[in-house]
């Protein structure tokens, strides 16, 4: 590992290097100032070798430190995704089973439903029978009263127009004398109960 990170560093420096030095030569080469110029130029360079080692030697643990977190917090989400995923689709077919059974249920209760509503129908049905039976009875039973009613009023009726009658037909062959002999009978009835 230390090896690595050294040989990364060496890396970064000498690429640095080439992209700061060659330019800079070339830059420096058209000028005609090799001498002054080339010193300025090579303490650039080696204040920018510096400058990346420090960055390097004191950056390098950290930025590997957060990248090596950042990969595991993706892992970790890559996984914790999986997971939920996993557990959706889990959710998901116990839903669906759970609808299919409430499917079943809702499919039991109308039946059940209908049934129970021919079970009444039929139950009202007999139910009407019976009472139209009884108030058929009742209204026999009222009708003949009735008649037997109206036939004792007829014959009341009857039996008063007889009395009538008869009584006109005594009247008009009752005679006084045959009336004072009805008296004396029935005078002589009662005093012989007594």
């Amino acid at each position: 590992m230390r090896n690595r990170t050294l040989i990364t560093i060496l890396t970064i420096t000498a690429c640095a290097f080439l992209f700061v030095v060659v330019p800079a030569l070339t830059f420096a080469a058209e000028e005609g100032e090799q001498g002054a110029s080339m010193m300025s130029w090579v303490w650039k360079i080696v204040n920018f070798a510096i400058l990346v080692f420090a960055l390097v030697y004191f950056l390098a643990k950290p930025i590997k430190e957060h990248l090596r977190l950042r990969r595991e917090l993706i892992e970790k989400s890559i996984k914790e995704g999986q997971e939920a995923k996993a557990l959706a689709a889990k959710a998901l077919a116990e839903v669906e089973e759970r609808l299919k059974l409430k499917d079943n249920e809702v499919a039991a209760i109308i039946s059940s439903a209908v049934e129970s509503g021919e079970r009444e129908k039929a139950r009202l049905i007999e139910e009407g029978e019976k009472l139209k039976v009884k108030i058929i009875e009742h209204a026999k039973t009222n009708i003949d009263f009735e008649v037997k009613k109206a036939k004792e009023a007829i014959q009341a009726e009857a039996v008063d127009a007889s009395i009538k009658l008869a009584e006109e037909k005594i009247k008009a062959r009752m005679t006084p004398q045959e009336q004072e002999r009805l008296l004396k009978e029935s005078i002589s009835l009662i005093e012989g109960k007594n």
